[in-house]
């Protein structure tokens, strides 16, 4: 890298602009220069109106002052006041760091009006930085890099522009006072929630007149004995050796999440919806709203419970209820909601029944059952076949029918296999495989096929009902945003697994990954708009392209002038920029000091 210095004209004076550029030799042997960054002028004219002033901040001082800058080559004038002459041959760049992303998830943080939330919240204590700044920048590290909170405090601060964006320097990052706010935040949980909803509300105008419920588990590394919530349960992670805690989840269907509940990892899913229920009506009063969820989650009792109180639902319903209601159903007519998709509606006993057919669906669902069965099959006649050649004892025949009913799992119910008993000898008459036909015809007849179960309990709701069978068939299709949502908070914000080994920590971890997919969902619903096939993921990675560096430019003096400069968004992310609405924020004001300091890096390793 090295100086260019740009030189024009302008009403007969004369003026230089400096550049940072780069010099990149090519295949063919020719060299490219790029542009790094751009320093702008820095002015030399014998003339003092012509001077150029900056606003730095000398940190000997601890004060803000005028600085005019002449570079070494030219003599400094004798009537310059607080002028200085700078070695422009010395200037290095350093410490080079992310900036584009933290600024997005700073602005995303602002656009909330999550500072002056915490704000007000977390004045009343007590620390030598304000609590809401330490809750800002572990909210914006689990957005752009999750993580620990000690690796946010030995890497993730110094290789990010956090400090220039909140405007403190490690202070904030300290490991104990990172763990002292994880311990601060948990009582606000009620209360953010409800503030977050107002703001979508403003920017989006949300509507959570349609609530999407369902739950997940995440789970920990270590014994958590002073966690009475980590149990040992059902685990969506496939981690059933480890302990864990279940996560209750209300969105909207658009996404936004309304409130959430850490449980016992033991909880059983039809034993929380009653809860949750109340705790709804509780932060957001009671209203028409239509609950929407897999057909584990409610018992009858609860949904008996949800008609009395004149509160809708919708949630799926096994199978084995087409078959009851086959006859009813016959009768009605089909309504097409897309290619490949059809539905119809039965109304009886104050419910609504909606019966969807997907063709594409039902061939691979055939297609699935059949590799399965053939699979099984042919394991059984492989055994059979062993059998005439060698005697197979009953317990490793057992053995062997066992492994294949579990790999065959439902499919296995449609063989019927007569296994010999203790007293009886292995033989092609005492183990007998039966294919029982006309159950499986009944199965495959049903498949891609499913029925929704529902209560709309209003009496202004339109008197046709079957003229709604699509839209209900397309918002219990939307139970793909929780399910969504539960993979955004597991893989992008680095939810699990869980490393924390007290109670209160561990939700407070939580609290901060859900703030973390607050910031994600907004800033999805802004790229929805302009830009509906980018990721936040992908938005987040190419703005924290831009990044920042400190130019050191040594003083004759023997100090040093710091400028924090951020680099030139390239095409791609003006053009990002641009859709999103925003502009990069002024650079940030210089400094200057003595000497430099030993780099917070060294002095850790040092330690």
């Amino acid at each position: 890298m090295f100086l260019r210095c740009h030189s024009r004209k302008k009403n007969g004076k004369a003026h230089r602009y400096w550049s940072v550029v780069e010099s990149r030799r090519l295949d063919n042997g020719s060299t490219a220069q790029r542009q790094v960054l751009y320093l702008g002028e820095i002015n030399d004219s014998q003339q003092a109106a012509w001077r150029k002033s900056l606003e730095v901040f000398d940190e000997d001082r601890g004060q803000r002052r005028q600085l005019s800058l002449f570079p070494d080559d030219r003599p400094v004038p004798a009537d310059a006041l607080n002028a200085v002459s700078v070695r422009l041959a010395e200037m290095k760049l350093v410490r080079p760091r992310s900036f584009g992303d933290c600024w997005l998830g700073c602005l995303l943080w602002k656009e909330l009006q999550l500072d002056h939330f915490w704000r007000e919240k977390l004045s009343a204590d007590r620390g030598g930085v304000p609590w809401d700044a330490v809750i800002q920048l572990l909210a914006v590290n689990r957005l752009c890099a999750p993580g620990t909170e000690f690796a946010l405090h030995r890497r993730w601060f110094d290789s990010s522009a956090m400090d220039e964006l909140l405007g403190f320097d490690f202070v904030v990052a300290e490991k104990d006072r990172l763990y002292r706010c994880l311990d601060r935040v948990l009582p606000h949980k009620d209360a953010l929630c409800q503030h977050l909803v107002q703001r979508w509300k403003t920017l989006f105008d949300a509507s959570v007149d349609v609530l999407l419920y369902d739950l997940t588990s995440t789970y920990f590394e270590g014994s958590c004995q002073q966690i009475p919530k980590a149990r040992h349960g059902y685990s969506r992670d496939g981690r059933s050796d480890c302990r864990q805690v279940v996560i209750a989840l209300v969105v909207t269907t658009t996404g936004f999440p309304l409130a959430y509940e850490v449980l016992a990892g033991n909880t059983a899913d039809k034993t929380t919806l009653g809860k949750f229920l109340k705790k709804i009506e509780t932060l957001y009063g009671k209203a028409r709203r239509v609950w929407i969820m897999d057909r584990g989650i409610p018992t009858e009792a609860t949904l008996q419970g949800m008609r009395d109180e004149q509160i809708g639902y919708l949630v799926g319903t096994p199978k084995s209820l087409l078959s009851k209601m086959e006859q009813e159903l016959l009768a009605k007519p089909w309504e097409q909601v897309h290619d490949g998709m059809r539905v119809k509606l039965l109304e009886k006993d104050k419910e609504l029944y909606v019966l969807a057919h997907s063709e594409q669906r039902r061939k691979k669902e055939n297609a699935m059952r059949r590799r399965k069965l053939k699979k099984l099959v042919h394991g059984l006649n492989r055994i059979k076949r062993a059998m005439k050649r060698r005697k197979i004892g009953r317990d490793t025949l057992l053995r062997r029918v066992a492994v294949f009913k579990k790999e065959a799992g439902r499919v296995a119910s449609f063989v019927h296999v007569r296994e010999p008993t203790a007293t009886e000898e292995v033989t092609r008459k005492t183990f007998v495989c039966t294919f029982r036909r006309n159950e499986w015809r009944d199965a495959i007849k049903n498949d891609g096929s499913y029925i929704l179960r529902a209560c709309l309990p209003w009496d202004d709701w339109p008197e046709k009902m079957e003229k709604q069978a699509p839209v209900l068939w397309e918002w219990y299709m939307q139970l793909t945003r929780v399910e969504e949502a539960f993979k955004t908070l597991k893989s992008d914000l680095g939810l699990r697994p869980i490393h924390h080994q007290l109670e209160r920590r561990m939700e407070a971890h939580i609290l901060i990954a859900f703030l973390g997919y607050c910031l994600q969902v907004t800033l999805r619903e802004k790229l929805s708009r302009h830009a509906p096939g980018l990721t936040p993921r992908e938005c987040l990675k190419s703005l924290g392209r831009i990044h920042m560096l400190d130019v050191h430019v040594p003083t004759t003096d023997g100090r040093t002038l710091i400028m924090p400069r951020f680099t030139e968004p390239d095409e791609q992310q003006r053009i990002l920029l641009e859709k999103l609405s925003l502009a990069l924020p002024p650079q940030p004001p210089p400094r200057i000091r003595s000497v430099d300091p030993p780099g917070r890096a060294q002095a850790r390793a040092i330690l």
